[in-house]
């Protein structure tokens, strides 16, 4: 399961801030985050089984992230990678909605995908949720609908209004935030597939199962100023950290 939390338009200094995790199996390859060599203006990580990304921004001040959903059942057919709904918007120009619209949203197995940039935010799932562009406000995703009050989801949104309202939301705080290993409660185990305890780890925000588990957290901040800060924390199997990259750009100075 993954998580993300995103304010949007909450804060007049920070237009949008975006906190998300990662989870997957450790054995799945993937490379940190960095600038794409054959897509400069992308930065994210890269699933180097598929090709995609999770989560990603460009240089004109773009995000994008999607999520699986947890469907019951395997998808019938060959679908293609969600991972390349979030490159396709960084890589082009489309306004948010009118690039959901050009999606064929079957030719993907389940999926949540956020994109937008400090104007606009737009979502669509494949799930029953549809489309629709979101007002200013503060918002949780999971491995189900944008929303669904999933304890942990609740939680995390709770946390993020917070911080905002007290002008916290730092990266260390936002790391804070998505450190969160305390489970859910034992109702919201609804997968029989997996041992109880598994099943049970996986409703913690910061997951840590050995062979599945958060592998980063990832902090994205817009200034009011056009200045965007991109932070990646990664981890390995018991839940170490591994190495960070830390990224600024934008805005009246253009560093890096």
């Amino acid at each position: 399961m993954c998580l993300v939390v995103l304010a949007f338009q909450v804060s007049d200094d920070q237009p949008l801030v975006l906190a998300a995790n990662r989870d997957e199996f450790h054995a799945r390859p993937a490379r940190e985050a960095h600038w794409w060599p054959d897509t400069g203006d992308i930065l994210a990580g890269r699933d180097l089984e598929a090709g995609g990304t999770w989560l990603g921004v460009n240089r004109a001040g773009r995000f994008a992230t999607v999520t699986n959903f947890r469907d019951a059942h395997a998808p019938a057919g060959d679908t293609l990678s969600r991972g390349r709904l979030v490159t396709d918007f960084l890589a082009g120009e489309q306004p948010p909605l009118e690039y959901l619209r050009s999606i064929d949203a079957e030719a993907f197995a389940g999926f949540n995908l956020l994109v937008g940039d400090t104007r606009g935010v737009a979502y669509l799932s494949n799930r029953g949720a549809g489309l629709r562009e979101l007002p200013p406000g503060i918002y949780g995703l999971s491995n189900a609908t944008l929303d669904t009050p999933w304890e942990k989801v609740e939680r995390s949104k709770a946390r993020l209004a917070g911080l905002l309202e007290s002008q916290q939301a730092d990266d260390a705080s936002l790391l804070a935030l998505l450190g969160d290993g305390d489970r859910g409660p034992a109702s919201e185990v609804r997968d029989d597939r997996l041992p109880f305890d598994v099943a049970h780890a996986i409703t913690a925000p910061f997951i840590v199962t050995g062979e599945y588990g958060t592998r980063c957290s990832t902090v994205v901040r817009a200034e009011s100023s056009g200045r965007w800060h991109f932070l990646e924390r990664r981890f390995g199997p018991q839940g170490a950290q591994t190495g960070d990259s830390r990224y600024s750009f934008g805005g009246a100075e253009h560093l890096e």
